[in-house]
């Protein structure tokens, strides 16, 4: 069977969860693309479908969930691609409750940019961090989230929750926060189990967290520069207290 109409009911659905309305009713998000289903598949991730354009060869994957095909046309209404490859993979969104850290974490306060979120799971990943925590940010399961965290969304803990919150499963947590007025990034060396805090793109870290911070760290910058992007900002912060 090809699914051709826009207005079947598993169509509507899966157009939905391009949405984060639609997402949080269903409990899915979409991967799309040849690597990141493939890794979908590889690591286990809880696949609900597979959808492939018509014309689209899926021999290459081997995967237990239930595969449809549908038109181009109705393929290019599913994705938010520019050119779509014809395979997206419609996955279980996990759900964890905020917990303790398992080692070094990653605070994200007020992230809005779908591209800096996905970059900055990406980097956590490769530089062996595997908890964040999510206040007031953009749902980290949108498409363009997704698609910047090049898989990097499938090896990390993702907490959405309140200052009250984090600061119950953080106690006895350094909280370094990355902000312009600080100490030199590049001369400190954490002593304890430590939080890497980025603030929002235009605001910076909000009062709540600045008034917990144990350390304020600055990247040294040039005057010809006023700030970092928030992505770059959390990769340096990142590598540099690893070491």
């Amino acid at each position: 069977m090809i699914y051709s109409s826009k207005q079947n009911s598993l169509i509507k659905m899966l157009a939905s969860l391009k949405d984060k309305k639609g997402r949080r009713e269903n409990g899915l998000y979409i991967a799309q693309g040849v690597k990141m289903v493939s890794e979908a598949i590889k690591f286990n991730q809880e696949i609900e479908y597979i959808v492939i354009a018509e014309g689209f060869d899926a021999s290459f994957l081997d995967c237990n969930a239930k595969t449809i095909t549908v038109t181009n046309q109705v393929f290019e209404y599913l994705s938010d691609e520019k050119t779509p490859q014809g395979v997206l993979a419609v996955i279980k969104i996990p759900e964890f409750t905020a917990n303790k850290p398992n080692g070094n974490a990653i605070v994200l306060d007020g992230i809005q940019d779908p591209g800096n979120l996905g970059t900055i799971i990406r980097t956590a990943v490769a530089s062996g961090y595997s908890d964040i925590y999510l206040i007031n940010s953009v749902d980290p399961f949108s498409p363009k989230v997704v698609k910047a965290s090049m898989s990097g969304i499938y090896f990390v803990n993702l907490y959405k929750c309140t200052y009250d919150e984090l600061f119950q499963v953080i106690d006895g947590y350094d909280l370094i926060v990355s902000d312009l007025d600080g100490d030199n990034l590049f001369e400190f060396k954490p002593k304890n189990n430590y939080a890497i805090v980025i603030g929002n793109e235009g605001n910076g870290v909000s009062n709540e967290l600045r008034e917990k911070a144990s350390v304020v760290l600055t990247i040294p910058m040039t005057d010809k520069i006023e700030s970092l992007n928030a992505s770059v900002a959390a990769a340096l912060m990142m590598y540099n207290l690893k070491n």
